[in-house]
């Protein structure tokens, strides 16, 4: 199934256009699969959309990376943020 394209993606602390969305072809979790994931939903209501349960979420994902050791770079407020901007853009 073909993944649909969107107009922004967050990427390295910053919204940008989704062809200018880049990794490096020796990224470790590309090679050997290591990560963590949260599904978050978003939904349309009468005043834009809304991301249900954001802090929670986006919490447990935090925890994850911790258990694996992953080091996140940014701290929570910066990927929350980031999850609004992304939905309200798209």
């Amino acid at each position: 199934m073909p993944l649909a394209e969107s107009k922004l993606i967050w990427m390295d602390g910053e919204l940008v256009p989704w062809n200018e969305a880049k990794i490096h072809v020796l990224t470790h979790s590309l090679h050997y699969g290591l990560g963590v994931f949260e599904g978050i939903r978003a939904y349309e209501t009468k005043t834009g959309p809304a991301v249900f349960r954001l802090t929670p979420h986006m919490v447990r994902l935090f925890n994850r990376a911790k258990i694996y050791m992953l080091d996140i770079p940014f701290g929570l407020d910066g990927p929350i943020q980031a999850n609004k901007d992304v939905a309200r853009e798209t």
